[in-house]
């Protein structure tokens, strides 16, 4: 079985390239040897894998996507005679065709954005996690804490959050129960409280209580029990000292963006 050499050549990793050139060989009875040859940034770089290339008898597959580059070695290895094949040129060429938009040329953008998403579905799983206050130790992991009383969105506001790649926790606040001990101990910075009107917490509770078909007559929804759980939180809040959001006309998207600038601020200073 033959060997076939092959310089796999990018201005970032070279992971795609590499896939792409052992799918195609896989097709063939070579043995595969590939030599990649990653975060190339000048055509010196260009011109020394052309010599090698031309003294192996090799071929080189290429994904760079600054023009120039691109221009450079394909001009270059052709007066060497030396074979290349640019993978990825073409197809963002055709794109620019097709949609008359233009390429940012920017390398590593797909391992960028691998990242961002691996960030993004971490914080997602960390939310459910640590949702409701049901394992204390991930108030000091979190980014953000979410302190309320029962219906005052803090799942959701801790799901909407996730996506916006920030790991958050949240906590429960009920009269009978003393908060967590990490609750005082993770910076004041990082707490929010979800303050809500009372009549407006009580009819929240009430159509809840519907939809799991009980009496809205339960203690749950009853004015004077929720006005002692606020005073509670009241009581939480200003021994932590934290920023309070009044979450009772607000859309989840419009407390999150409150919380997003407020933490955002904080941590530009």
């Amino acid at each position: 079985m033959n060997s076939q050499i092959v310089y796999v050549v990018s201005d970032s990793v070279g992971e795609t390239a590499e896939l792409v050139v052992r799918a195609a060989m896989g097709q063939f009875l070579f043995v595969p040897d590939i030599r990649r040859v990653p975060y190339v940034e000048d055509t010196g770089t260009l011109k020394e894998v052309i010599s090698i290339a031309k003294s192996n008898q090799a071929m080189i597959c290429f994904t760079l996507v600054k023009p120039w580059m691109r221009s450079y070695l394909v001009e270059e290895a052709a007066r060497e005679g030396v074979q290349v094949y640019d993978i990825i040129g073409p197809l963002i060429e055709q794109i620019q065709s097709q949609t008359g938009a233009t390429p940012r040329y920017e390398p590593g953008l797909v391992r960028l954005l691998d990242e961002e998403y691996f960030k993004k579905i971490e914080a997602i799983e960390f939310a459910v996690k640590y949702d409701d206050g049901r394992d204390p130790r991930g108030i000091l992991k979190a980014d953000i804490v979410l302190i309320g009383v029962s219906r005052t969105s803090k799942t959701p506001l801790s799901q909407y959050l996730a996506h916006k790649r920030l790991k958050v926790a949240n906590v429960p606040l009920v009269p009978e129960v003393d908060p967590p001990e990490e609750l005082y101990r993770v910076p004041k910075e990082k707490c929010f409280g979800l303050k809500i009107d009372p009549e407006k917490l009580n009819d929240i509770r009430k159509e809840r209580l519907k939809t799991l078909g009980l009496s809205d007559g339960a203690t749950y929804a009853n004015i004077e029990r929720i006005k002692e759980e606020l005073r509670h939180f009241e009581a939480i809040v200003d021994r932590i000292g934290c920023k309070v959001i009044d979450v009772s006309n607000k859309a989840i998207e419009e407390s999150a963006n409150v919380i997003l600038n407020i933490y955002q601020n904080q941590r530009s200073l």
